[in-house]
């Protein structure tokens, strides 16, 4: 199943690929979290042209996992307030080391985390 790659992938690496609706040709790394198998990423930069701007004009793009695409379609979660806690978490928790957790500790904040999508897989 190909969420289940994508899931494996993303918690077992750092970064991720996005390419964010149709006109781009281009994939960005960033950072992913999973919470309760589902996949979501949040904004670090809050330029007009980032990747979570495209997403809210065109919802349809691409994660590359490796040496997989997976198509996704990007969506505000419904329960995003509800999961908010859980994905600061996630975020704390995987990108804990080094220079990472300067930024981790910055993504968790409002303006980031206002930003945030949640990455359905297109079976």
């Amino acid at each position: 199943m190909n969420k289940d790659k994508a899931l494996h992938f993303i918690n077992t690496h750092n970064i991720t690929e996005i390419k964010a609706g149709e006109e781009r040709t281009t994939f960005l790394e960033i950072w992913m979290v999973t919470v309760n198998d589902r996949i979501f990423a949040r904004s670090w930069g809050l330029a007009e042209r980032s990747w979570y701007n495209t997403f809210l004009k065109d919802p349809s793009g691409q994660i590359r996992c490796g040496e997989e695409i997976f198509n996704i379609k990007a969506v505000i979660p419904p329960d995003i307030k509800d999961l908010n806690s859980y994905i600061n978490t996630a975020y704390l928790t995987k990108y804990n080391t080094g220079k990472n957790i300067r930024y981790s500790k910055a993504i968790v904040e409002e303006k980031h985390a206002e930003r945030t999508m949640e990455f359905i897989i297109c079976e």
